[in-house]
């Protein structure tokens, strides 16, 4: 038989590892699609067609007689205008990824200090989720403060044993557990930069849901910092994009490494105009989500304690945004098969995003509170947890 024919219908091997990830992945999403209920349905969870129903609000945040953008301009400014007040900042400019908006900054940064030395978070994003694009591209050079799961302290920027330029702060880190600082944690740490002569730089790309925890408005938080990045669709549910706000002078320079980065889109309607809808809805009610984040993470514990789980974990215990993890004693695979069973069998999803491996028999996973979940009481959560145990137990021979 040849490979290709083993490779077909009528292979006899085993299924790879990746072949059965796959098959699972589709499984979840076909199982996501059909559920009755979710916890929470993020934008690329959707239809084509679900999506482009955003814009049908469009009208209501912007006037659609005006003519579209060219290279920017038109709408496009006006998002930037509306973040750069909303964070109290002199400009903001448009970026169509974050990845780039931040790599921007920092060069700029780079530049005026003199030092492209860049002091960061082992777990932030640039260090672990962009392909060491700060070296190979532009040109900085990133050094670690701690790789601890949790935030920076004033001390470790302080005791740091090289000179820096910049101080790159994820708010909140989000591989950590979407975890933030105190206020007072948050102004010492950026006062040890200062000390050290260095400017700071914010990656907010969630950063619109961390007033509930650190008590202050966005543009007092944002005040800290000499720029900010911030996105829109991981908590506004925006198409794309991102924003870089700053000094008038930084963000003028900023435009012309965008357009040397290839990011001076020919038009960007549909995203901005997203964007801007996501602020007019989805701003306003984060601090609902991260409140009601609470209430689900304490259900989720006293689910798991009642079903009989040897050892669980909800990080941070009481959500720092409204978003947060969850930990189990069993293999990620168990667990993902066990949270596909749930959601096809009684079309409710309790957990649908994919579950890691971060140790040996262990499961994590990541919980979004929406506006999906604004409708689950503690108790429809403490039966969807009974209903996800037995099925995980099953599975695991328990």
């Amino acid at each position: 038989m040849s490979d290709t024919a083993e490779q077909g219908e009528g292979r006899t091997g085993p299924e790879s590892d990746d072949e059965r990830r796959a098959r699972q992945r589709e499984r979840r999403i076909g199982a996501h699609r059909s559920a009755r209920r979710v916890l929470a349905r993020s934008g690329h969870q959707r239809t084509l067609r679900e999506r482009l129903d955003l814009l049908e609000r469009a009208a209501d945040v912007y006037d659609l007689d005006e003519l579209s953008d060219l290279y920017g301009g038109g709408v496009v400014e006006a998002l930037e205008e509306k973040v750069a007040g909303l964070l109290g900042k002199e400009a903001a400019v448009f970026f169509p990824t974050g990845t780039m908006a931040q790599q921007v900054a920092l060069r700029c940064w780079a530049g005026r200090t003199g030092n492209p030395t860049v002091a960061l978070h082992a777990l932030a994003h640039p260090e672990v989720h962009e392909r060491n694009a700060f070296s190979q591209v532009s040109g900085l050079r990133p050094v670690r403060v701690t790789s601890e799961p949790r935030m920076p302290t004033a001390a470790e920027v302080r005791d740091l044993d090289e000179p820096f330029g910049a101080l790159m702060l994820e708010l909140p880190l989000r591989d950590a557990g979407h975890l933030l600082p105190s206020w007072e944690e948050l102004t010492e740490v950026v006062e040890a930069a200062r000390e050290r002569e260095a400017v700071v730089h914010f990656d907010g790309a969630r950063l619109w849901e961390a007033t509930v925890h650190l008590g202050r408005p966005l543009d007092e938080i944002a005040d800290l910092a000499d720029s900010v990045y911030v996105s829109f669709y991981k908590s506004l549910g925006g198409y794309g994009g991102a924003v870089l706000a700053g000094p008038r002078a930084l963000t003028e320079e900023a435009r012309a490494w965008r357009h040397r980065y290839g990011g001076t889109v020919y038009q960007q309607f549909p995203t901005v105009l997203s964007a801007l809808v996501g602020l007019e809805r989805e701003l306003p009610r984060l601090p609902d989500y991260v409140r009601h984040a609470r209430v689900v993470a304490a259900a989720l514990r006293e689910g798991f304690a009642a079903a009989g789980v040897p050892w669980a974990r909800v990080h941070p215990e009481v959500p720092h945004t409204n978003e947060f993890q969850v930990w189990l004693p069993y293999d990620a695979e168990t667990a993902t098969e066990a949270a596909v069973r749930q959601t096809e069998e009684t079309g409710t999803e309790l957990f649908g995003r994919p579950w890691g491996t971060p140790g040996p028999g262990l499961a994590v996973t990541e919980i979004s509170v929406r506006a999906e979940s604004l409708e689950w009481t503690p108790d429809d959560v403490k039966a969807a947890v009974t209903d996800f145990v037995a099925r995980v137990t099953g599975a695991d021979g328990l």
